[in-house]
């Protein structure tokens, strides 16, 4: 495999609607991309510092919350040893707050247990009153909902006014389709504010006067990011931004941290309305005046729910009339079947098989449509009613079954070398495998060595099933159905949120990523 796998993608520019826009040196360096993410960096998470744990202890099940021992039991009250054990448990309304890019979720209150999942720096989740111990954490191992144990320290807080909490107006919108609002930066790339800047400070840093027309700027971007938020307390108080621990921070001046890399592209927390501009608060808790990017188009492509007995299809041809039959049982024109539209076929047919129907009462020319391959229960999940996924790299579609039914099915893009040698092309690893660990977003970094790296923040809906390849939706480019990535599977953004929610293992409320090296839901890719 690659050393520093990244998810490869070409932006294409048509201007027709639900193409994605991107500035060419963006589409062009992501042209050289791998799939995957980078090696963690040092400080990317809370426990950076630590070793990580054993891959041994990751396997071990979760145990229950350690609890104290009836501390009060022969010497107090009779109700003080059910009262100690309560406190060590979720569920009484206390709560703690994530200040790291990345806290861990252990399975025990100790480093060296294995990690269930992190959560992203504002999250606050429900906590146990009391701490379960200290080993390793002079601030207290706290129990989670709805399981494991957070240490408090760099990483966690009790105090839910922390400025990171403060700073942070929301999480990202899970479900869906973009949790983020994502742009793109344009040449040169934005400035990363430390706080609303001045129009004085503006001036200095960019050299921008007042009342100048922002570069770039159109309606549609305003409309795709949608109206400002108000400005909080934290931003009206002109205080500096916290950086959560984790968050990459190599240069520091008065009102701005630099600029941001070339050819990156961000997921935007909120946008504020100051001194006659646009900034949007960045993940990493920077400020990026946004006419100094392009607003990302959301794609059209979105798979089709199966509810039906019948057989997914997609319509791979543009200007596609549908049919329907008149009182004397003629076809004739009724409407139109978009572009890669998901379809349910019954399995009839008409005019010797040159129209399909489908669920919908609509007939459409068979030879438009690139019809799935319903897959075969190989490993008796199937019969035992489990969820399993299906891919199929020369038709580019994915199935989800529940037991022998589909339930969803979708166009892709896999890698490049389609069935080639994944050690030696960009081609997408063929076998059984099991989704180990689920991202709401997750960083891809490009190779550091390399002339051509790429800074994509948020990728959206992240699942890995194998080494460095991934499940994950795709906000840089809009060419579902056909090959397209360096060996991950890139899905529309809307089918990524929906299989998200829907595979094994689930990611907790206010959680942002979990991890099961048992195994979640089987994935099968084949040719």
């Amino acid at each position: 495999m690659r050393a520093r796998p990244f998810p490869e993608a070409r932006a294409q520019h048509r201007g027709s609607p639900g193409r994605l826009r991107l500035i060419p040196a963006l589409a062009a360096s992501l042209s050289a991309a791998a799939c995957g993410p980078g090696e963690e960096p040092p400080g990317r998470s809370a426990e950076a510092q630590h070793a990580a744990p054993d891959r041994a202890a990751a396997l071990a099940a979760p145990p229950e919350p350690q609890l104290a021992p009836d501390a009060g039991a022969g010497a107090g009250a009779e109700g003080e040893p059910l009262a100690a054990r309560e406190a060590l448990r979720p569920g009484r309304g206390d709560r703690l707050a994530s200040i790291a890019m990345r806290t861990f979720v252990h399975a025990a209150p100790d480093r060296r247990a294995a990690r269930l999942g992190y959560l992203r720096a504002g999250a606050v989740v429900e906590r146990a009153a009391e701490p379960s111990g200290h080993e390793g954490c002079p601030g207290g191992w706290y129990a989670v909902h709805p399981r494991g144990f957070v240490c408090i320290g760099r990483g966690a807080s009790l105090d839910l006014e922390h400025d990171v909490v403060a700073a942070t107006p929301a999480g990202p919108r899970r479900g869906e389709p973009y949790p983020y609002r994502y742009v793109v930066s344009r040449k040169p790339p934005p400035h990363l504010y430390v706080h609303l800047p001045s129009a004085a400070e503006q001036r200095r840093v960019e050299g921008r006067t007042r009342g100048q027309a922002p570069p770039g700027w159109t309606r549609r971007d305003e409309a795709l990011l949608g109206p400002p938020d108000p400005i909080t307390p934290f931003f009206a108080s002109g205080r500096d931004l916290p950086k959560p621990f984790g968050a990459a921070e190599k240069v520091r001046f008065p009102s701005h941290r630099g600029r941001a890399k070339a050819d990156s592209a961000f997921g935007l927390v909120s946008t504020f309305e100051w001194t006659g501009r646009r900034f949007g608060l960045t993940t990493e808790l920077d400020l990026i005046p946004i006419e100094r990017t392009s607003a990302v188009v959301p794609t059209a492509v979105h798979g089709v729910e199966v509810k039906t007995e019948g057989t997914p299809a997609f319509v791979m041809h543009h200007g596609v009339r549908t049919l329907k039959p008149d009182a004397s049982g003629e076809l004739k024109p009724d409407g139109w079947a978009p572009y890669r539209s998901g379809w349910v076929l019954t399995g009839k047919t008409a005019a010797g098989g040159a129209y399909a129907e489908t669920d919908a009462g609509a007939w459409i020319p068979a030879s438009t449509l690139r019809v799935a391959r319903l897959g075969r229960d190989l490993w008796g999940h199937a019969a035992r009613g489990r969820k399993w996924i299906d891919i199929s790299i020369e038709l580019q579609i994915l199935v989800a079954y529940e037991g022998e039914r589909p339930v969803f099915a979708t166009l892709v893009s896999t890698g490049r070398g389609e069935l080639g040698d994944p050690a030696t092309t960009s081609a997408t690893v063929q076998g059984t495998f099991f989704v180990r660990e689920k991202h709401v977003t997750a960083t891809m970094d490009g190779d550091e060595l390399s002339e051509t790296s790429v800074d994509l923040r948020d990728v959206p809906y992240v699942q890995y099933f194998h080494n460095s390849y991934a499940l994950h939706g795709v906000y840089w480019h809009d060419a579902f159905g056909k090959v397209r990535s360096s060996g991950c599977v890139n899905l529309a953004p809307p089918d990524a949120a929906w299989l998200f929610e829907w595979t094994d293992p689930p990611v907790p409320e206010g959680w942002h990523a979990a991890f099961n090296d048992k195994g979640g839901t089987l994935i099968y890719i084949h040719a």
